[in-house]
């Protein structure tokens, strides 16, 4: 599950409102720790925003870090940790805070928002069945 949650390039064809997602510059530093600078495009009908992020992946610790570098938001930060849970199998604790720079856009898209981050789990469970069965 770190792997398929690691691999952010491929949220846009799961991840609901993700429309596209690039990394900009991936740095290796050691001890399995990797961080990426993305780019993700988020759309709901005529509403497209882009922000972006810094994502550490530490695969030694098993968590995944986000951290909100530009965009629309005031504040965003998320993290998701791994535990092992017996043979092929985890359990998997997402966590995401966040709030809009503009209140106008939080009124329009907060609710969209918060809809669709209690849908992520989900999306990754639905996309874990058809990677792994």
């Amino acid at each position: 599950m770190f792997d398929l949650v690691a691999d952010v390039e491929q949220y846009p064809k799961f991840v609901p409102l993700c429309e596209d997602l690039k990394v900009r510059r991936k740095v290796q530093s050691g001890e399995g720790v990797e961080t990426l600078v993305a780019d993700m495009t988020v759309g709901y009908k005529a509403i497209r925003e882009n922000f972006t992020s810094r994502v550490t992946l530490d695969r030694a610790r098993l968590r995944i870090d986000v951290e909100y570098v530009n965009g629309p938001f005031r504040y965003m930060e998320n993290r998701w940790t791994f535990k092992p849970a017996g043979e092929d199998q985890c359990d998997v604790e997402f966590y995401i805070n966040y709030e809009f720079k503009s209140f106008a856009l939080g009124m329009l898209m907060g609710t969209m928002f918060d809809r669709a981050f209690r849908k992520f789990s989900e999306a990754f469970e639905q996309r874990a069945d058809a990677i792994y069965g």
